[in-house]
């Protein structure tokens, strides 16, 4: 049984709601039946708790915020509707169990309660970010919510803690829904809040785009120029979502996108299925990798490889890559065979991206859990006589000049173009511009 029942990104203007958006209602129709929509399938995946994500609380720049008080509460009187005032029972459980899960991942986080509160001269009153979207929900959800603010940590750090979430949730035994509240650009027009820049658009249809295609590894690395160029706030609460769904089955669906008043309104659902990372799922080519390094980094040594599928007893040239909430920590691996069997040359070459590779310092043991291992087999190169028998996401390129070598692999995010991809692996070669060379290419077959 899913313990993340469903993920949503909710947009928050307050003018969506009746008593605030009054005759300009008909402008954000689309946003308002989409979030009619919204609710009806969270309801249908029957959640215990339902938590916000918030860029509109306080807001910590080395810290998560996460709300712990008994009760949640707030109301749109700045936005001139006092009335509308909304309340619910927070789930303290799940509150204890998310910064216990938080801190073992090594995400900070900010407990607040009254007392702390006040230490920080900040209000518990509930934001917009979170009482719009708690207005649509509580028409027909009466749960326990769950109130967090996002923090200016990194995007793969803000991830970790959508992973920690995950992980609360399941030893809570509560049935979460996670929903990032957040708009996309708030420059798309003149006149908009933020200004005009043409910036808006194109971050708003890049990532919708990759949320359809479910893109996570893109999203987190979208370009820092264009996020901030966009001005937009409901990124890192969309990551943080995202990290609570990684390891399921996950079927995406834009309910809608508009913006009609310069800022980027887009509802989306995220429905789980089977959580797919299973010990028994995992490829043998990673899980030789992750317990020769695990074992080697506590113990010492390397594993045992008298008892191999007979797939690692063949040869072939291997990459092993590794990562640290989503961003490199070590990369290395061999064209062609340089060992008696894939197993081995697994071995050398996790150990040498754990251990050895020039641009990290060597994996701590309490680094271990936060890796993500990926192991790419190589088939044998083939030589290039036009650029038109390249594709950068199907092939990887070798070029080679004398003893100078260079690879680059297939698919990598940020490498777009076949000459993107020819340019990078000339300057690991330390070829020169305009310097001649011969060209490979190469498939892989990648195992994650």
């Amino acid at each position: 049984m899913s313990n993340i029942v469903c993920a949503a990104i909710a947009p928050h203007p307050p003018i969506i709601i009746p008593d605030v958006g009054r005759e300009e209602l008909k402008k954000v129709d689309k946003t308002i039946k989409a979030m009619k929509v919204l609710v009806r399938e969270v309801k249908e995946t029957r959640p215990d708790t339902v938590v916000i994500i918030s860029p509109h609380g306080p807001v910590f720049q080395n810290g998560i915020a996460v709300t712990s008080a008994k009760k949640l509460a707030g109301s749109l009187a700045q936005f001139g509707v006092p009335q509308v005032r909304i309340s619910a029972e927070n789930d303290q459980m799940l509150v204890k169990s998310v910064i216990e899960e938080a801190g073992e991942a090594n995400i900070p986080v900010v407990e607040l309660d009254e007392e702390r509160a006040d230490d920080y001269e900040i209000s518990l009153e509930l934001d917009h970010g979170a009482l719009v979207p708690m207005y649509f929900l509580q028409e027909h959800i009466s749960v326990p919510f769950v109130h967090i603010t996002m923090g200016l940590l990194s995007f793969p750090d803000l991830f970790t803690f959508g992973k920690a979430l995950q992980e609360a949730a399941l030893k809570s035994n509560r049935r979460v829904a996670v929903i990032a509240s957040g708009d996309l650009s708030h420059c798309l027009q003149e006149g908009a809040p933020a200004g005009y820049h043409p910036a808006g658009k194109e971050f708003d249809l890049k990532l919708k785009e990759l949320l359809e295609g479910y893109r996570v590894d893109e999203i987190i690395n979208l370009k820092a120029e264009l996020v901030n160029n966009a001005a937009e706030c409901g990124l890192r609460p969309i990551i943080m979502a995202l990290g609570s769904l990684d390891g399921y089955e996950v079927k995406p669906e834009i309910l809608s996108y508009e913006g009609p008043f310069g800022v980027g309104y887009l509802v989306a659902l995220f429905r789980t299925g089977e959580f797919v990372q299973k010990k028994e799922t995992v490829s043998p080519y990673v899980k030789l990798a992750r317990q020769t390094l695990e074992k080697y980094v506590k113990e010492g040594i390397t594993p045992d490889l008298s008892d191999l599928p007979e797939k690692l007893k063949e040869k072939g040239g291997v990459f092993v890559s590794l990562k640290k909430k989503g961003s490199l920590r070590g990369c290395i691996g061999t064209i062609e065979p340089t060992q008696g069997s894939i197993a081995e040359e697994i071995v050398k070459n996790v150990l040498s991206a754990g251990l050895s590779d020039p641009r990290f310092p060597p994996i701590k043991e309490e680094e271990l859990p936060l890796l993500d291992y990926s192991v790419d087999v190589l088939m044998p190169p083939e030589p290039v006589e036009s650029l038109e028998e390249l594709d950068p996401k199907k092939y990887g390129v070798i070029v080679k000049s004398g003893h100078k070598t260079g690879l680059l692999l297939p698919n990598l995010e940020g490498v777009d173009t076949i000459e993107d991809q020819i340019s990078i692996a000339r300057e690991k070669a330390g070829i020169p511009p305009g310097g001649k060379y011969e060209l490979y290419r190469f498939e892989v077959k990648r195992y994650r």
